[in-house]
């Protein structure tokens, strides 16, 4: 996850992450170092405070909108 790169951007301590989450600095961490990651209910939250969208935390720059016709 891209979590530290978003935290970075925005100006973003761990603390205060950890306080806008409701969750425990050492969540975050684990978080931040790949040890452990967010649970889903949690992602919503998590993209809004770190201004990105899920996809972005995962990774992803872009979605995947092609699709074919059925013939």
């Amino acid at each position: 996850m891209r979590i530290r790169e978003r935290m970075e951007a925005r100006g973003i301590l761990p603390i205060q992450l950890a306080d806008a989450m409701s969750v425990s600095p050492s969540a975050v961490n684990k978080w931040v170092y790949g040890k452990a990651n967010p649970s889903a209910d949690k992602l919503p939250l998590l993209a809004r405070v770190l201004d990105c969208s899920i996809d972005e935390l995962f990774g992803g720059e872009q979605k995947d909108t092609q699709g074919e016709a059925a013939g």
